[in-house]
């Protein structure tokens, strides 16, 4: 009898170890599996085709706020890079979702890049995605609250600008009225009356132009530029006049870097410091224009002859209209809005322009803008690391050469007599 009651309770304590022994492999199982999906968690089914169809910026995050996927329009309005929002912002909407998981509409002015003053008005919407992800999706409403604004400073500069050449273009007829009889008078009057009319479109057509750029619609399309052919094409539209003044223009461009942007836009802005620099060199000058990458950046510098700008005028020199030398900027056909014009457009890219002058050392403009932020590639988190084709990741771009930092193009130059004026 004892014999059997023994063998009862070892089948009995045999069958609990057993059944425990079960459920502690079970639950490290399941332990294994959720630490599995923290190191690499997967995103629900379809959100990758909904981002590529949103005409939003759409970002979807984990929680660790790294950035797990990214809409073509979320790169071009810079609001993710290395993988990280960009913006602190945003960062507070998402971690406010986390904390309360109510989902967030808003409107917030954020920076438009990293080295640029000018902001973006974005319409944020966030919420969670499942129970471990948040999606942010972004708006740019810039051009609804820039139309006064633009609408304003359009008056305003007509009304500055163009009164003067209107008045002139009038007295001018009124004078040819009265020589009529006196062919060289005649002639003289419209001469002036020719470039004065000339002068009267010129205007018009840069204060039309500063005012798209002030506008939304002058950001689109964004595409991948190659910034060696923008200051290429820049430059090759300035060389008949550099010739015609004798003026030698070096370009040191071979960066291959590329940013988003509007290439027509930026050839005008690389353009503008071109002429620049032409225009108010001594003839038999030279003018450096060099490309180089820093960091996340890639600098375009263009040095000009010249006893340089006074230190009190630097900060003055992209205003609409300001002029250092008046007289000399009549005598050059100068508007004053050219400067203007790179600075709007360097900012609408997420940039900036800074001007380097000494009197007696010349002059050397900066355009500094972000380099294009690389898609992130898709992987698939779930397969295991030995099956995941290594070539399908998105390649890196090829390392840019260096070019001539802006302060040994401008050393370069010899002294002569200088520009007066800028633009």
């Amino acid at each position: 009898m004892d014999t059997t009651w023994s063998v009862l309770a070892a089948l009995t304590f045999g069958i609990l170890l057993g059944a425990g022994f079960t459920v502690v492999l079970h639950m490290a199982e399941r332990r294994g599996q959720s630490a599995a999906r923290v190191v690499a968690p997967t995103i629900p089914d379809g959100v990758d085709q909904v981002l590529d169809v949103l005409e939003s910026a759409g970002v979807v995050l984990d929680p660790s706020n790294n950035v797990l996927r990214a809409s073509p329009g979320a790169l071009v309005l810079g609001l993710v890079r290395n993988q990280m929002l960009v913006h602190p912002e945003l960062v507070e909407l998402v971690a406010s979702v986390r904390r309360t998981g109510e989902p967030i509409a808003t409107e917030l002015d954020v920076a438009r890049g990293p080295f640029s003053d000018a902001t973006m008005r974005l319409a944020v919407r966030v919420a969670r995605l499942g129970t471990r992800f948040v999606l942010l999706l972004a708006d740019d409403r810039t051009e609804a609250h820039r139309l006064d604004e633009v609408r304003r400073d359009f008056i305003a500069n007509i009304s500055h600008e163009l009164k003067t050449p209107i008045a002139s273009v009038s007295l001018l007829a009124e004078a040819l009225d009265h020589a009529a009889d006196e062919p060289e008078q005649v002639r003289r009057f419209a001469h002036r009356l020719s470039a004065e009319s000339k002068r009267l479109g010129h205007i018009t057509g840069e204060v039309i132009e500063l005012s798209r750029l002030q506008a939304r619609d002058a950001l689109r399309p964004d595409v991948l530029l190659d910034v060696d052919r923008i200051v290429a094409a820049a430059v090759d539209q300035n060389r008949v006049v550099a010739a015609a003044k004798g003026v030698e223009v070096r370009v040191r461009a071979k960066s291959r870097a590329e940013v988003y942007g509007d290439e027509a836009l930026l050839v005008v802005a690389v353009h503008n410091l071109v002429a620049n620099a032409i225009a108010y060199s001594s003839e038999g000058g030279r003018v450096g224009v060099g490309v180089r990458v820093d960091g996340d950046a890639v600098e375009i510098s263009v040095a000009d002859q010249g006893i340089g700008i006074a230190t009190e005028d630097l900060d003055r020199v992209f205003e609409r209209f300001y002029r250092v030398d008046q007289a000399r900027s009549r005598n050059t056909g100068g508007s004053g809005l050219g400067l203007s014009i790179v600075k709007h457009t360097v900012q609408n890219h997420g940039g900036d322009v800074r001007v380097w002058s000494r009197p007696g050392k010349g002059s050397t403009f900066t355009i500094r803008l972000p380099l294009a932020e690389r898609p992130v590639p898709v992987v698939d988190a779930t397969a295991p690391a030995d099956e995941v084709d290594a070539g399908a990741s998105v390649p890196s771009a090829p390392a840019p050469v260096r070019a001539e930092p802006p302060a040994r193009i401008a050393a370069a130059l010899p002294s002569a007599p200088a520009r007066g004026d800028t633009e």
